[in-house]
């Protein structure tokens, strides 16, 4: 039995977000599984331990103490990890870390870890301190970080095969051991049907109707480049709208208000979050087209869902967006007028054309990036190693 330990998430059951989704998912497809055990850190606000899809949950409290929670939840939970392996004699474990915040701990849990016959995994996730949300501080300790973790790291699994190349390109001289497993996406379309009543109404909310907006979905963040596609789908002659599903940000909100002015602009519709993810899968399905503008981070969710679910794809041409779209898609780039022209050309696209950038699209997502194909990498790294 190999023994998995994975740190650095909120936790599963119940937290939403890109590592909880992929703990969720890897631990549903090797729930049955007699050859991996997994334990997961979860954070909480009390101590104690769940079984989650077979894998054991153990739950971290963590104290309010601001931005310095996440540092103190990793640590937190390391140390439990190591308490565990010993009062359990596991022998060769696996320690798996997501992202790359304990950069100046890394040194010392690799040393304890070694000695007890085990090994540090880590998943370098994106350029954290490229965000715009980070005070310049905390960007300068996520890159001095990132730096300490690549170099006392057995292994990183990187998620984007750009990611990839700029730890070696960026730490050649650490000599990193580095693998390449994609994020995973569900492959199936929603449950629920075009007439459905849910979605039926929430369209009538938004005064929205099917195949009659663009979308857009992502954290409402300026690295996401919401005021490049705003502007540009003001400037474009669409007669469509765009439908903006994001998370509340009124300071930001405020400040594109300001530039943009967009609530001049009828067709430009934020709609606010979506939890319920059969509902968000038949918005997608329904929407004319799907713009991504996010530039930072390896391969992302939201993308993925997009390219399983809409046809028609207009993204932003950075390294980690080609890699995962290729010929599936449409790309623009942050010029002035690039996407403002784009999209008079995507309104004007024939059915076919969309149907079989679609086809495209999902033969992509179902060949690379379906769930149990993320799960098999997985098991042969965890049970085999780079073997």
């Amino acid at each position: 039995m190999q023994h998995v330990f994975i740190v650095g998430s909120k936790g599963i059951p119940g937290a939403y977000g890109g590592y909880e989704t992929f703990i969720d998912k890897l631990t549903e497809y090797h729930q049955d599984s007699h050859l991996i055990k997994y334990h997961v850190a979860c954070k909480s606000t009390e101590n104690g331990d769940v079984e989650y899809h077979n894998a054991r949950c153990f739950k971290i409290k963590v104290p309010n103490i601001g931005s310095a929670q996440a540092i103190y939840y990793d640590i937190a939970a390391l140390n439990r990890c190591c308490d565990y392996i010993v009062n359990n004699n596991i022998e060769h474990p696996i320690v798996y870390i997501l992202a790359c915040r304990i950069g100046p701990f890394a040194a010392q849990f690799q040393k304890k870890i070694h000695k007890l016959g085990g090994v540090v995994y880590v998943n370098p996730d994106g350029h954290e301190w490229l965000r715009a949300k980070w005070p310049l501080p905390i960007r300068k300790y996520w890159k001095i970080s990132e730096q300490m973790m690549v170099k006392y790291v057995d292994l990183l699994i990187c998620d984007s095969r750009n990611i990839e190349k700029y730890i070696h390109d960026c730490y050649k001289k650490f000599h990193p051991k580095t693998t390449f497993i994609a994020y995973g996406t569900d492959t199936r379309p929603s449950k629920l049907s075009d007439d459905n009543d849910l979605y039926l109404n929430w369209l009538a909310e938004k005064g929205l109707s099917p195949k009659s907006y663009y979308l857009a979905v992502g954290r409402f963040v300026p690295e996401n480049n919401y005021e490049t596609m705003i502007r540009e789908f003001m400037r474009s002659k669409s007669k469509l709208d765009f439908a903006i599903i994001t998370t509340a940000n009124d300071k930001f909100l405020e400040a594109l208000e300001k530039k943009l002015h967009f609530r001049k602009d009828n067709r430009i519709k934020f709609t606010g979050t979506v939890y319920n993810q059969e509902l968000l899968k038949k918005i997608r399905e329904n929407a004319y087209g799907y713009f991504h503008g996010h530039e930072v981070g390896g391969t992302n969710p939201s993308l993925l869902e997009a390219l399983g679910s809409t046809d028609l794809n207009l993204l932003l041409e950075v390294g980690f967006n080609n890699e995962v779209g290729e010929d599936a898609a449409l790309y623009w780039n942050k010029k002035d007028g690039n996407l403002a022209s784009l999209i008079n050309k995507a309104d004007q696209i024939s059915a076919a054309q969309i149907e079989q950038l679609g086809v495209k699209a999902k033969k992509r997502i179902a060949e690379a990036y379906s769930w149990k194909h993320i799960a098999d990498l997985y098991e042969h790294i965890f049970l085999n190693g780079l073997k």
